[in-house]
């Protein structure tokens, strides 16, 4: 037998059985949840392996027209990849650019070295990056 007074308070405050409304509010959260973990999981994997790498291994100011620099590179091996070379002065200012590139056939890992002809003295010699035909954003 219930209660009239507890029917009573339900009555006045608007309170009804539970149905199904919370059990289905957690699935769909759940399921939301799951598909951005995926997502989340694809994108991570994707970025942290780039068809291409690459970083500066070291570099020279032979004269005042001219910078070297060897950079190791790291490739799939059937893509081709660009690097991007700069010479800067001590203004920072750009004084010598170059673009490598390396064919889709070469070694999957390779040590390649640069020279730079600059319009002034350089300071230093900067890596921007290697990008392949899919990738616009150097690694």
């Amino acid at each position: 037998m219930t209660d009239p007074a507890a029917t009573d308070l339900d009555a006045r405050y608007g309170r009804t059985p539970r149905g199904r409304r919370p059990v289905l509010l957690i699935a769909v959260i759940g399921v939301i949840a799951v598909a951005a973990l995926v997502w989340l999981v694809r994108v991570a994997f994707v970025q942290s392996t780039p068809p291409v790498s690459s970083r500066l291994l070291a570099f020279a100011i032979p004269s005042d027209t001219s910078a070297t620099a060897t950079i190791q590179v790291e490739k799939r091996k059937d893509v081709e990849a660009s690097c991007r070379l700069q010479a800067k002065a001590a203004d920072f200012s750009i004084v010598g650019e170059l673009t490598l590139t390396v064919p889709a056939d070469s070694p999957r890992q390779q040590t390649l070295p640069a020279t730079l002809t600059t319009q002034r003295a350089a300071t230093s010699v900067v890596l921007i990056g290697c990008t392949t035909a899919d990738t616009a954003r150097p690694h």
